[in-house]
């Protein structure tokens, strides 16, 4: 897959509004949304979506379009542009307007300290952790949550079914992972730190793809790390294992955007998606994509006029 260069630095945190959840689990939604911004921007010249470098984040992207392409909103959709590192740059310099983003990764990526796991205490300190002309709308039903896998096999030979269990084996057992989570707290950082487990070695692969898959199979890694929805897990009966000291957090998909774009249209159109979508159907829609071949934009059109979103 390929990535763009790096389009801006990295930025400092700036103070805006929080938001506040309902019982519901889908955060309150007035019309012109409570979010920074408060619905002044304006998504009629267009919105152009871009998505991360993975099947389900192209989905989403395409999901978006659709849906804002049927209550009249112009669309154009990047995809494929990389990780956060890239694209939210590129969202703060205006190459991009939306991105669909998971809640515990983008708090963690803005605030490595962040603690919070339950989803309306992630959505008020992802307002206040966002960057001044950025924000988050309401988040979705639908999840997707980092993994820590193994084989059965593995599972079996060295007594793992949680990452506590991981620290028994010190030293001997190889990750594989997408570069970044190398350095990142929902990673090999989090891991030694909250379960005290030392890897033989860090290997940099990809996130949820063929590589770390692939190694993972030939046995060139012990651990991978994976997405809850990836439905190759199930399909070769590897073993998630589980996470007892909460270091993974939750992680609703929820709409990142710029404030020059959020409009009530915008708003109303990815509320009813958000809605709409669940955990289960999106695992299904990456399972299309990812075993039956089809194209992500086919993919997401076909989920959305079929579930009432567009005609």
């Amino acid at each position: 897959m390929n990535r763009r260069t790096v389009l801006g630095g990295l930025f400092a945190a700036a103070s805006v509004p929080a938001l506040s959840a309902c019982a519901g689990g889908i955060t309150s939604l007035d019309g012109e949304g409570s979010a920074a911004g408060g619905g002044s921007g304006s998504s009629k010249s267009g919105i152009t979506i871009g998505t991360a470098n993975f099947t389900e984040n192209q989905v989403l992207g395409y999901l978006y379009a659709a849906v804002l392409e049927a209550a009249g909103v112009k669309t154009k959709v990047r995809p494929n542009l990389g990780t956060r590192e890239i694209v939210i740059p590129a969202l703060r310099g205006g190459d991009i307007d939306l991105l669909p983003e998971y809640q515990g990764a983008l708090l963690t990526y803005l605030d490595p300290k962040a603690t919070a796991t339950e989803e309306g205490e992630m959505q008020n300190d992802l307002a206040i952790a966002l960057p001044a002309g950025l924000q988050v709308l309401p988040y979705g039903g639908a999840e997707d949550a980092d993994a820590f896998v193994v084989t059965r096999e593995t599972a079996r030979k060295y007594g793992l079914t949680s990452l506590a269990d991981l620290k028994k084996q010190n030293g001997r057992l190889v990750i594989g992972a997408a570069p970044e989570v190398k350095t990142r707290r929902v990673g090999a950082v989090g891991i030694k730190d909250v379960y005290g487990v030392e890897f033989k070695e860090f290997k940099s692969l990809d996130s949820s793809g063929p590589l770390v898959k692939g190694a993972l199979k030939k046995g060139d890694v012990d651990v991978a790390n994976m997405f809850t929805t990836d439905t190759d897990i199930l399909a070769n009966d590897w073993v998630v294992l589980t996470d007892p000291e909460n270091l993974i957090p939750g992680q609703h998909i929820v709409p990142l955007i710029a404030d020059r774009k959020a409009d009530s249209t915008v708003r109303k159109a990815l509320a009813r998606l958000g809605n709409v979508l669940t955990t289960e159907q999106l695992t299904e829609l990456n399972r299309q994509v990812d075993k039956d071949k089809k194209d992500p934009e086919d993919v997401a059109d076909a989920y959305a006029k079929q579930h009432g979103l567009t005609k």
